[in-house]
């Protein structure tokens, strides 16, 4: 009986390692052995399909060198989308003397605003740059207080000089990007601009 069980264990994983090489979905090395471990290990070894997503900075003044720097934060963090500055472009980028914003699209399209005041107020550009970009990525504003989450942003004081997601923010991004799901509304734009007294 257990030589019966091993023998359809080992044609079903050969139908399945036989249907992934047909479909593209697996690659196998010259010296791989057969079985189900060499399926999974082809399994695992499949390309991650890159998203990307062409920005424009040209109109970003004085913070598109930190725009710069936004863009290879993500590029350094999630393994299936990729900024390239260029056009036409999926996001672009704009100063203004408000407070910083963005506004999708879509997901990995639309508009960030780096505005001035916050910068004024001491916020750190780059960690701005980088959380505006999180926006674009789907991530939503996540006012924990917390300098470790990019996206609690001006909730983390000016002394944060933090402009890198967390393991939760990459996963978010990646998971975003992998089923082609934007969480946030298109057109919606999101700010962190305080709010005046008496409203």
């Amino acid at each position: 009986m257990r030589t019966r069980a091993r023998r359809l264990l080992r044609a079903l994983a050969a139908t399945l390692f036989g249907l992934a090489l047909v479909t593209g979905a697996a690659s196998v090395p010259a010296n791989a052995s057969s079985g189900p471990a060499a399926a999974h290990a082809a399994a695992q070894a499949a390309p991650v399909a890159v998203r990307t997503i062409r920005y424009d900075a040209s109109r970003a003044a004085e913070f598109k060198a930190v725009v710069d720097q936004g863009a290879q934060t993500w590029n350094q963090s999630v393994q299936n989308v990729k900024f390239v500055a260029g056009s036409p472009a999926d996001v672009v980028v704009l100063a203004d003397n408000g407070w910083p914003r963005a506004q999708p699209a879509g997901l990995g399209r639309g508009t960030v605003w780096m505005g001035r005041q916050a910068v004024q107020q001491g916020h750190y550009p780059h960690r701005i740059a980088s959380h505006e970009l999180g926006h674009i990525l789907g991530l939503p504003d996540r006012r924990t207080g917390l300098c470790t989450d990019l996206m609690s942003g001006a909730s983390a004081g000016t002394g944060c000089r933090n402009p890198d997601p967390n393991a939760a923010e990459i996963a978010e991004v990646e998971r975003n990007f992998r089923n082609g799901r934007m969480p946030l509304a298109p057109g919606v734009t999101l700010t962190e601009a305080p709010v005046p007294a008496g409203r």
